[in-house]
């Protein structure tokens, strides 16, 4: 699970920087990348992170 989190917030992050670049994707890349940010700070707290 853990290496899938990983892949889906590079890919966010990939994605809003093209946004923020191009001006398109909008509100859904923001919001994508938010939750992947909650999911990763969880995550992170509750020490179930593995590398």
């Amino acid at each position: 699970m853990g290496k899938i989190l990983w892949t889906i917030i590079i890919i966010l992050i990939v994605l809003w920087l093209l946004g923020l670049v191009l001006k398109i994707g909008g509100g859904l890349i923001h919001a994508l990348l938010i939750i992947a940010g909650i999911i990763f700070v969880i995550q992170l707290v509750t020490g179930k992170r593995s590398l």
